[in-house]
């Protein structure tokens, strides 16, 4: 550090008299390049940075921010301070404008949000948590940096990170993995992840490598979870119209991840729960997150808002892209049936008052995800395909690696439009109300809208008027019409839906028959062999209801629709695996010798080894069964501590229900010997609360 005395009264000043302004006006960093180690056991990261940085106006100081770390020693350039202070680390000197300096340090975090270290994963999830928990960066989005980071981890680990991996060397047990980043980006797009992955390697037609990562043992799951990838691919970057701007594109599903799914730049994080197989996609798919993280490529990362109140421009356009996507995959009809489901609640919030303007930074997610959608298809409608496309190709051209706003792209759709935008501005961006009527004279223009609108009219006509007209609809039916019909027969007499039913089953149909499943509570003697059936219907949602339905409806057949549906796991969350094992447990003369091993393998499924959504139902269960035990409730109590907030909220509120419960209360007192002392600190908390 420098000794100059004059230099340390420098430093007094700065802290005594520093009001924080616009950074962005005066210094623009422009690459950040770290050796990040992440540890495990101490989840905690060391790394040695350098920042390199070009001074825009005269000033003594300039700041990264940096919440919570620790900074170890400064490495060079020894005519500039460094310290941390108020959740930053400040550079402080006589910076002249028009200069670029670069300053080293090492520093130590320990970060309690924006990166997790999981028992077996390590990753980090920047977006409304800061990278700058882990990585001295920026939070204000403005300020776009190229970061070449390196990371060094276990041998027997895979990472993966932003941009293009240049080398990988071995330093000792560990590996050091080089990644370069040939453009800036904002700091909240900074990210890495690892695990035990596995790749499987595509092109897109353009020739951009795409890493689709799995978990090593779930090789079987890779086709349909990643199904359609390269088709999304190759139609985005086709209908943007703009070459996709990173080096490469990879996609990693991970253990207990917080969001569906978060647009890392070149590298999309996504939840495992859309780890699937053929059968559980067809209820639950990767293919809409995976198009709407893909356009966020486009539409985030290479050009970003400058503040939430441009939100939009992030979130409405990649819902849009992804609608677009599923299009193309799905047809028409979907695409037009996802329209019209956003319309009814952006319909209904409106008529509660709770509508939200396009540019309020405050608007919740429906209202930038599913308006800021709506806006586009109304928006395309009105200037027409050629206008609307030269607009995106434009704006995006224009302000490629910049910041921007609502008005810089309507400008830009302008100039092609040849007209001012202002009723569409009035009505789409600042109006809090939700256009209904314009939406409505939208949908329909589609034939399958009107033809769904006209059997959906017939919904309070009683069912001896509309027998004719609901049959003659089930002639060739539509997945959303079909399922329309099914629920309008739900407590109708069986003299009259009889026929209707047994028409419905022999269609063939797995959203149809999907909608008798969900909507029939009290089945028949007549459909028993019908809906029986449904045991083997491709959806893992339509079995396990099926199963719940017979097990109820037939408790004379119960061995044998347990029998049937024996080891069978159902979706990520195991959830037809776990409700065989509940009502295993609670029918009586199923398999008496086995119910030791039924309970301990349910309750197994509570432990932090496995996700959040398999814990979730296997506590839901041990509540009902109120068999709570030493294990289990161990690892509540774990699962209160969750970083998850829903989970957490979930799992807290059942041990509270627990804790007013004197022996229970007693039990887990007891427990507090086997608790580390941040568990301890928290199940004190928790005992003394009122």
């Amino acid at each position: 550090m420098v000794k100059s005395s004059s230099f340390w009264l420098l430093l007094v000043l700065f802290f005594s008299s520093f009001v924080y302004s616009q950074q962005t006006e005066v210094v623009d960093f422009i690459s950040v390049k770290a050796v990040v180690k992440p540890i495990l056991k101490e989840k905690k990261v060391i790394a040695n940075t350098s920042y390199t940085f070009k001074i825009l106006k005269k000033c003594d100081s300039i700041y990264l921010d940096a919440q919570g770390i620790f900074l170890l020693k400064k490495i060079t350039n020894n005519k500039i301070g460094v310290i941390s202070k108020n959740n930053k680390i400040w550079f402080v000197s006589n910076f002249e404008p028009n200069q670029t300096y670069t300053v080293s340090f090492w520093y130590e975090a320990s970060p309690k949000k924006a990166l997790y270290f999981l028992d077996n994963q390590i990753w980090t999830q920047g977006q409304g948590k800061y990278t700058s928990n882990w990585l001295p960066s920026i939070d204000d989005m403005n300020d776009k940096i190229e970061f070449d980071i390196s990371y060094i981890i276990p041998s027997n680990k895979t990472i993966v990170a932003n941009g293009q991996l240049i080398s990988v060397s071995d330093i000792d047990e560990f590996k050091k993995w080089d990644f370069d980043m040939n453009h800036p980006m904002s700091s909240y797009l900074v990210a890495f992840a690892v695990g035990d992955f596995s790749k499987k390697t595509i092109s897109s037609s353009s020739n951009i490598p795409i890493d689709l990562y799995y978990p090593t043992n779930d090789s079987l799951q890779i086709e349909a979870t990643y199904r359609y990838s390269k088709r999304i691919f190759d139609f985005i970057e086709h209908e943007i119209g703009v070459d996709y701007p990173w080096q490469n594109y990879k996609q990693v599903p991970l253990k207990d991840f917080i969001y569906a799914g978060m647009e890392n730049t070149s590298a999309t994080f996504f939840s495992d729960a859309f780890i699937v197989d053929s059968i559980g996609f067809v209820d639950r798919n990767y293919v809409n997150v995976n198009a709407h993280e893909l356009a966020h490529q486009w539409f985030g990362n290479l050009v970003t808002e400058t503040s939430g109140a441009n939100h939009w421009l992030h979130e409405g356009f990649a819902s849009y892209y992804a609608l677009l996507t599923e299009k193309d995959i799905f047809g028409e009809d979907y695409y037009y049936w996802k329209l019209f489901q956003s319309a009814e609640q952006l319909k209904s919030l409106s008529e509660e008052g709770k509508g939200e303007a396009l540019n309020n930074p405050k608007a919740s997610s429906l209202t930038f995800y599913e308006k800021g959608a709506w806006a586009l298809h109304i928006l395309r409608e009105k200037v027409g395909d050629s206008v609307f496309k030269n607009g995106i190709k434009s704006y995006i051209k224009k302000y490629q690696y910049k910041n921007v706003t609502i008005n810089d792209f309507i400008t830009e759709v302008e100039l092609f439009y040849g007209n001012e935008l202002n009723e569409f501005k009035k009505d789409w961006i600042f109006q809090s109300a939700f256009k209904a009527e314009q939406a409505y004279q939208s949908l329909i223009k589609s034939n399958f809208i009107n033809n769904y609108l006209k059997i959906s009219s017939l919904r309070d006509t009683p069912i001896s008027l509309k027998l004719t007209e609901l049959e003659n609809a089930l002639i060739l039916p539509n997945d959303f019409i079909g399922q329309e019909i099914i629920y309008q027969l739900e407590g109708e007499p069986l003299t009259f839906t009889l026929p209707l039913y047994k028409k419905a089953f022999n269609a063939n149909n797995l959203l149809i028959r999907q909608a008798i499943a969900l909507s029939m509570s009290k089945i028949p003697k007549e459909l028993k062999l019908e809906y029986e059936s449904l045991l083997n219907d491709n959806s893992y949602l339509t079995q396990e209801t099926a199963l719940g339905n017979l097990w109820v409806n037939f408790p004379e057949d119960k061995s044998k629709y347990l029998n049937k549906m024996n080891g069978i796991n159902g979706f990520r969350d195991k959830n037809i695996r776990q409700f065989w094992l509940f009502i295993a447990l609670i029918t009586e003369e199923y398999e008496t010798d086995k119910k030791e091993l039924f309970l301990e393998e349910l309750k197994n499924y509570t432990s932090s080894v496995y996700g959040y959504n398999i814990r979730e139902i296997a506590l839901e269960y041990i509540g009902y069964l109120n068999l709570w035990d030493h294990v289990s409730l161990l690892n509540l109590i774990n699962a209160s501590q969750h970083h998850y907030w829903r989970f957490r909220d979930f799992s807290r509120k059942k041990l509270k229900g627990l804790l007013e419960d004197e022996n229970y209360r007693k039990q887990i007192i007891l427990l507090s010997h086997e608790l580390d002392s941040t568990s301890l600190s928290f199940l004190n908390r928790m005992l003394n609360e009122k």
